[in-house]
Parts: C-alpha cells; structure tokens; sequence
C-alpha cells in the first residue's frame, strides 16, 4: 500500500499510513514489526528533508537493533545502512561511514556478492567516502556497485545511472569540473542511456529516480535531458 501511495507521489497519504502502522506495531509490542517501520520512515523522512524526524526514526532503528540482537544479522545490516543513509544525507558524514562500515560487514558475511543489496550498499558508502575526501576508496565503491547492478540485467538499470552520476559528481570534487570534464561528459552520455531505456519499468520507482537525476543533469548544463526526466516523472506520478 505504502509503494501505491509513493508511486501516485501521495506524500501525505504515506506519511499517514506509516504513522498508523507504527502505531499498531508500538500497541502490539510488536519490536521486529516497529523496526521495519522506523526503516520505511527514516527512508520517507529523509526524502522529504525533514532532518530531525529522520534522525530520530535512525536512533529509534538503533536502539531496537540492541534490544532484539538483530546486529549480526541481514536485518541489522540493512538497518544499519539506513541510518547510515539518514546520516550522510544531513551532512554527518563521520557517523555514516561508522555504520556503512557496520553494514558492510554485515553483508559481506551474510550476502552473496551478486546480490543487488550489495549494490545499495557500495554506491551509499561510495557518497559518503566521496564527501569525505577519500576519493580513491569512493571510486573502488562506485566501482563494486557498477559490477553487482549489472549482473541484475534490467532491474539494475536505474541504480547503474545513479552510480554514474555519483562517479561524475566525485570526479568534479576530486580533480575540478575544467580537468574532469571529458570524464564527466562520458559519465553522463551512459548515465542518459541508461535512464531511456525502454526496458525499465514505467512505475514510481522510476519516477522517483528521473526526478533524482534531473538536478544532476541541470548542473552540467544538460537542461534539455533535465527537462525530460522531470516530465517523464510527472506523466508517471500523475498516471498520463
């Protein structure tokens, strides 16, 4: 129901039915069902900037981590890259990487390698090594998560072009746009590529990515490529 809600672009209508749910699971005790919760909503939070409501869903998934002894767990890991996730994106770049790290152990002990959730994580991690300056271990990241989504095929589509346009936006921050140019450009005609493909499903997930990718293109002087994504994402969100 929440994806039907965020496929329409319903922002209150998710934020009520999340608020219900935790809700229930809080009046039930239900800690298992109250951490998927906290996951969905410091992923609704952070998307909307609303810094501390996520920061606080992201304390909340800690804590409940500690309670349930889910740490060592598939379910801990992907936690603990939520809040990662809640933290890069609101500047506290220190912390992120502290539980990036954390994720990845997880997963690289519990996941296989192709597995795309492996994917996620090396592009998230890639983010925050990049905003911390350590561009040479953000690379091998952007690097990892560019081999895992392309063993997905289709599905790994829209995750590759954001990759992309994370390499770009690395290469800018670590050698200036005028000496990373001919590298950005080349980023951006396969990051373009991947985001037209017929082959992605016409559905909010997209949407949701070409509104993503649209600023990035706008920023390189693609305003034509910038202009289509943000309308695709709207025909998309609007059902037309």
């Amino acid at each position: 129901k929440l994806d039907e809600y965020l496929a329409r672009n319903d922002q209150a209508a998710a934020a009520r039915h999340l608020d219900y749910w935790l809700e229930e699971a809080l009046a039930g005790r239900d800690k298992q069902g109250e951490l998927a919760l906290r996951g969905e909503r410091m992923g609704y939070f952070r998307k909307n900037a609303r810094r501390e409501e996520a920061l606080a869903e992201a304390r909340e998934a800690e804590r409940l981590l500690g309670e349930l002894h889910l740490a060592d767990s598939v379910t801990g890991g992907t936690a603990f890259l939520n809040i990662a996730t809640v933290y890069n994106a609101f500047g506290e770049t220190g912390r992120a990487l502290a539980f990036y790290e954390k994720a990845k152990a997880v997963y690289e002990e519990k996941l296989a390698p192709e597995d795309p959730r492996m994917g996620g994580l090396y592009n998230n991690f890639g983010l925050a090594l990049a905003a911390a300056g350590r561009f040479g271990e953000a690379r091998k990241a952007y690097g990892n998560a560019l081999a895992v989504m392309e063993k997905a095929g289709s599905k790994g589509l829209l995750e590759r072009a954001v990759t992309l346009l994370n390499l770009a936006n690395a290469a800018e921050a670590e050698k200036g746009l005028l000496d990373a140019a001919e590298e950005i450009e080349a980023l951006l005609d396969e990051a373009e590529r991947l985001l037209q493909s017929p082959e992605i499903p016409r559905d909010g997930y997209r949407a949701f990515t070409l509104e993503k990718c649209a600023p990035t293109f706008a920023y390189y002087g693609r305003f034509a490529a910038a202009k289509e994504f943000e309308e695709e994402a709207k025909r998309i969100y609007e059902g037309t």
